[in-house]
């Protein structure tokens, strides 16, 4: 794995844990610490996109009260979302 790929996990982890509220940092964090370093490039890009909407807005989709958009979905957040239920 080269440096630049690495230090962009890391930032993406550190930016997974630290959303705001702490229901989403331990979803998120638990989450790329489980999936990140599996991650190619383009769901590295998929995993940034996401962390960049709402803490609301993942919650919906994670709880199934709303389905993402077509722009918004992705194999990330159907990982996310199955990751969420074994965790429950």
């Amino acid at each position: 794995m080269d440096t630049e790929t690495s230090i962009r996990r890391r930032k993406l982890k550190f930016r997974a844990w630290h959303r705001g509220t702490r229901e989403m940092d331990l979803l998120m964090g638990r989450f790329a610490d489980a999936h990140l370093d599996a991650f190619g490039a383009d769901q590295l890009d998929r995993f940034e996109a996401l962390l960049g909407e709402s803490d609301p807005d993942i919650y919906d989709w994670v709880t199934g009260r709303q389905a993402p958009s077509a722009d918004q979905a992705s194999d990330v957040v159907e990982l996310l979302r199955r990751f969420s239920n074994q965790a429950e």
